[in-house]
């Protein structure tokens, strides 16, 4: 069973994009609305903060140390050693209503990332992309709602993905040398008592571990979509788990306050950013190939 402590003094609207630098020890995290990039040391909490803009949606690391970082419709390469940015990308070709949502670089060394619609009334008009470091922005995916969930397995070779409006999970076979997709294949489909999927995660078992936002748990499923736990988490809206950590078994989870005045009540802890010491390790994060 794992025992989640919130860390203390940190409580974010929409926490998101948990990322663990090895070589800063440090992890890097967002909060989307308000546009911050964080910096959170293990054992002492939130170090550093950056104001980027509108939203930042989320991030992932370059070779050279920089981040790469996804503002509501435009990704930037950020150093957050000097402070400087410089444009990488652009969204065009999708309504002015959607943005940038979970993205992450994969082991093709290219930036994946999604969008989400973000009117009352949601649409599948949301779309996957590969982003590489020359800016290239190339769709391999249509048809999504809230894009969301990416992983890839320990030796690169298969890609996880969800919908969290669809409520689905699928995998694709992946060449991590090329960033070639297979086809689909959907392996749950989670509802709301089970845990819509929001962010997700990878051990070095292989299995996918699922940020059940609706029902307040992670789901750790097998390759093939087994259910293998059910982890509950003392917050009501987990939205995306990281393996951190030296030994990459310290496992952080972020949340979201989205929730009515007599739910904040009842769930104090919302927004928290929370650790528990696991007994699988995560894998080793990818960085983004330059040139």
């Amino acid at each position: 069973m794992l025992d989640f402590q919130p860390i203390g003094g940190v409580s974010l609207a929409l926490g998101e994009s948990p990322v663990w630098d090895d070589r800063r020890e440090l992890v890097f995290l967002c909060d989307i609305p308000t546009g911050r990039l964080l910096a959170l040391r293990l054992g002492e909490g939130i170090v550093r903060e950056w104001v980027l803009g509108e939203n930042v949606c989320s991030i992932g690391l370059c070779e050279s140390g920089r981040l790469v970082v996804a503002l509501s419709r435009e990704i930037i390469l950020f150093d957050p050693d000097s402070g400087l940015s410089e444009p990488l990308a652009q969204l065009d070709g999708e309504l002015e209503t959607n943005r940038f949502n979970d993205g992450k670089v994969g082991p093709d060394g290219a930036f994946w990332i999604g969008t989400t619609d973000q009117r009352a009334q949601r649409e599948a008009i949301c779309s996957l992309y590969r982003i590489s470091v020359d800016g290239q922005m190339v769709v391999r995916k249509t048809g999504l709602v809230i894009s969301n969930g990416l992983a890839w397995s320990p030796d690169g070779r298969i890609m996880y993905h969800s919908d969290s409006a669809g409520r689905w999970i699928e995998r694709h076979d992946f060449d991590p040398a090329t960033g070639a997709m297979g086809e689909k294949l959907r392996i749950v489909e989670p509802g709301e008592t089970d845990g819509r999927p929001d962010g997700g995660a990878i051990d070095c078992d292989g299995n996918y571990w699922s940020a059940g936002v609706s029902a307040g748990c992670l789901n750790e499923y097998a390759p093939d979509g087994t259910l293998q736990h059910k982890h509950a988490v003392p917050v009501p809206s987990p939205t995306m788990p990281c393996f951190c950590g030296p030994d990459l078994k310290t496992l952080l989870v972020t949340s979201h306050r989205y929730l009515s005045t007599e739910a904040l009540e009842r769930h104090p802890l919302a927004g928290s950013v929370l650790l528990a010491q696991s007994a699988v390790a995560g894998t080793p994060v990818h960085r983004m190939r330059e040139f």
